[in-house]
C-alpha cells in the first residue's frame, strides 16, 4: 500500500463483526472506505504520515444499522408532547398542559402527543375522552399510542373531524375498532383502521415543519451511533425530501427505504425500477405491507381468542387473497417484501403468502422479511429458516410488554412470543431495530434488552423469559451485519472490513465485556460515516 490513509485510528478495542479478523486495535480509512484493519503498533509504523486519532483504549464497532424505524415520524414526535413517562390519565393531562404552555400554542391549534401506554399506568385502564375534555374542552387533542396502532381523542377532536354523533352510529371498519362504553358511546380511543376518520382531517405539518423534523431526527440518530436505518414505510413525498437533503449534503445517514404499501411510490419505482445504491445514502428497493395491528391494543391477529378478551382474536388488515396479490405484485416489480406481522395468525398468513409467491412467481422472492414476528406459533419457527425469511425484530419490545403480554396471550402462547433466540436457532436471519418512535432509537438499550431481557431498571432480576436471551455477539451482529444483510448491504456495510464503507462508532466502554448491569452506562463518543465524523463528544480529538 503506497498512498497514506486519510485517517488512522489506533489504540482502540475494535470489534469488527468480521469472522476473518474479529478484533483489532487500529483501522485506517482512505476515500471513505476501510483500507486496513490490524495491530496498532504495526499500522502506526506502516503509515507514519497519516492523520491520527488515539482512541485511548475506547471500543470501536461498526456503525449501528437500525433495521426498522420511522425517520420522519421520529422527527415529528420529537417536536410533540412526549407521553412515554406518564403514569395515569392525570399524568398525561399534566404533561400536555406543560407542553402547550411551553410552546405557546395559538387558540384552536391542535395539541398532538405520542407515547401513552395504558398498560404502563399505575392503574391500567382504557383511557377516555372525558379525561382530556376537562383540561381541553375546546382545543382538539389527538394522542397516538406508543405502538401507533391506536389514537386517543378528546371530544373537540372528534367533533372537528368525524363528528361524535356520526361516530356513535358507525360500525367498526374492516381492520379497526371504535372503543365504546357500556352504552355504546365512543370513548375517544380508536384502534388501527378506525383512526382514519380523525387522521384524514388532522392539520398536515408544513414543508418547513417536516424539514425541521427530519433534521432533528438525523441529529438524534447520529448521536446514538446510527449510520444506517431501514425506514419502515415511506411515501413519495418523504423520499423526495430525503433526496433534497442528500443533494445539499445534509443527510448523514444511509437509508434503506420501504415503500408504504401500494400507491404512488410503489407505482413510480415499479415503473422505473428499484434504486440500490447504498453509497448514495438512499436505497428504495422494498415495500412494506401490514398484516395486522398491535398486541397492546388487541389488534394483532391471533389464531385463538385473546386470553383477556374472549371472542376477540384481533384484526387482519387484508383478506388473505388480496394480501397474496400484493405480495405477488411487489415481487414482480423486483421489490423485497417486508410485512408487519404481530400475532401468530398474521405471521402464518404472511409465511403462507411468501411460500405461495416462491412457488408461483416467475421473479425471485428476494430475502422476504417479517417485521416484528412478535407472536409466532412454535410450529412456524422452522418455516422462517426453511423459507429464508428474515426476522426483523425489536429487542426492547419484550421488556416493554412483559407486564401485560401474558394477560393478552395466556401461558400457552408465551413459548412463541418475542422468541428471538428460538427464531435464530430455527435458521431465521436476525436483524434488530427499534421501531422508533415506538421505542427509543438507541442500539445500546436494544442490546441491553436482548442480552438481559430486563427493562432499563433491571427488572425482572433474571430477565423475562430468560431462555430467549441472546449473546452479546449475536446482538451486535443483528444491529450491524445482520441488519446489513436484511437490506442487501452486507458486501459494503455492516463490518469493519477493508473495502467496505468506513462507518463506525466509538463507545465509552466495552459492550462485550462490561458487566450486564453496566451496559446502559455505555455512551456514544463519536459516530463516523464514510470515515468522517457526523457526531462527536466535545473531548473527542480531531485527526
Amino acid at each position: 500500500m503506497t498512498s497514506s490513509p486519510d485517517l488512522l485510528l489506533h489504540s482502540a478495542q475494535i470489534y469488527t463483526v468480521d469472522d476473518q479478523r474479529p478484533t483489532a486495535t487500529a483501522l485506517a480509512v482512505r476515500d471513505g472506505r476501510f483500507v486496513a484493519v490490524g495491530d496498532a503498533d504495526e499500522m502506526v509504523a506502516a503509515f507514519p504520515e497519516a492523520p491520527r486519532i488515539d482512541a485511548g483504549g475506547r471500543t470501536v464497532v461498526p456503525g449501528f444499522i437500525d433495521a426498522h424505524a420511522h425517520l420522519q415520524e421520529l422527527g415529528l414526535s420529537l417536536h410533540r408532547a412526549d407521553l412515554t413517562d406518564a403514569q395515569s390519565p392525570t399524568g398525561v393531562v399534566e404533561q400536555l398542559r406543560d407542553f402547550a404552555a411551553d410552546h405557546d400554542l395559538p387558540d384552536g391549534a391542535w395539541l398532538r402527543g405520542h407515547g401513552w401506554d395504558q398498560t404502563d399506568w399505575t392503574v391500567p385502564r382504557s383511557p377516555t375522552r372525558a379525561a382530556l375534555d376537562s383540561a381541553f374542552p375546546e382545543r382538539p387533542v389527538w394522542l397516538t399510542r406508543t405502538d401507533v396502532h391506536a389514537g386517543w381523542a378528546n371530544t373537540a377532536a372528534l367533533e372537528a373531524t368525524v363528528g361524535l354523533d356520526r361516530l356513535r352510529r358507525m360500525s367498526d371498519p374492516d381492520g379497526g375498532r371504535i372503543e365504546r362504553d357500556a352504552d355504546g358511546t365512543p370513548t375517544g380511543v380508536l384502534v388501527d383502521a378506525a383512526m382514519a376518520p380523525v387522521e384524514a382531517h388532522l392539520p398536515s405539518p408544513t414543508a418547513a415543519q417536516k424539514e425541521r423534523a427530519l433534521s432533528t431526527a438525523l441529529r438524534h440518530a447520529a448521536q446514538h451511533g446510527i449510520t444506517g436505518l431501514h425506514d419502515a414505510g415511506v411515501d413519495l413525498d418523504t423520499i423526495r425530501r430525503f433526496q433534497r437533503f442528500i443533494e445539499v449534503d445534509q443527510f448523514p445517514l444511509r437509508v434503506y427505504a420501504m415503500i408504504d404499501g401500494r400507491g404512488d411510490a410503489f407505482d413510480h419505482f415499479c415503473d422505473d425500477g428499484p434504486v440500490r445504491r447504498p453509497s448514495s445514502r438512499l436505497d428504495v428497493a422494498s415495500v412494506k405491507f401490514f398484516a395486522d395491528g398491535a398486541l397492546g391494543s388487541r389488534g394483532a391477529a391471533l389464531l385463538d381468542d385473546y386470553a383477556d378478551d374472549p371472542g376477540n382474536h384481533g384484526l387482519l388488515l387484508h383478506d388473505e387473497s388480496s394480501f397474496r396479490r400484493n405480495v405477488q405484485a411487489a415481487v414482480e416489480c423486483g421489490f423485497q417484501v417486508n410485512t408487519h406481522a404481530i400475532g401468530d395468525r398474521a405471521n402464518r398468513v404472511v409465511l403462507d403468502a411468501y411460500e405461495a409467491a416462491m412457488e408461483r412467481c416467475a421473479a425471485p422472492v428476494r430475502r422476504p422479511r417479517v417485521e416484528h414476528a412478535q407472536v409466532v406459533h412454535p410450529d412456524d419457527f422452522s418455516r422462517f429458516g426453511d423459507l429464508g425469511v428474515i426476522a426483523s425484530v425489536q429487542p426492547r419490545f419484550p421488556t416493554s410488554d412483559k407486564d401485560w403480554a401474558p394477560a393478552r396471550l395466556g401461558p400457552d402462547r408465551l413459548d412463541g412470543a418475542y422468541a428471538w433466540k428460538s427464531l435464530r436457532e430455527a435458521g431465521a436471519p436476525l436483524a434488530f431495530g427499534s421501531d422508533a418512535p415506538v421505542e427509543p432509537i438507541d442500539p445500546i438499550r436494544g442490546i441491553h434488552a436482548a442480552v438481559t431481557r430486563q427493562d432499563d431498571d433491571g427488572h425482572p432480576d433474571e430477565g423475562w423469559r430468560p431462555e430467549e436471551r441472546v449473546s452479546r455477539q449475536t446482538a451486535l451482529h443483528a444491529y450491524t451485519q445482520g441488519a446489513a444483510y436484511a437490506g442487501f448491504w452486507e458486501d459494503s456495510l455492516g463490518s469493519i472490513t477493508p473495502g467496505k464503507w468506513a462507518d463506525f462508532v466509538v463507545l465509552s466502554q466495552d459492550l462485550l465485556r462490561v458487566p450486564a448491569s453496566r451496559l446502559l452506562d455505555t455512551t456514544v463518543v463519536a459516530t463516523y460515516l464514510d470515515g468522517s465524523p457526523v457526531y462527536a463528544c466535545d473531548d473527542w480529538p480531531e485527526a
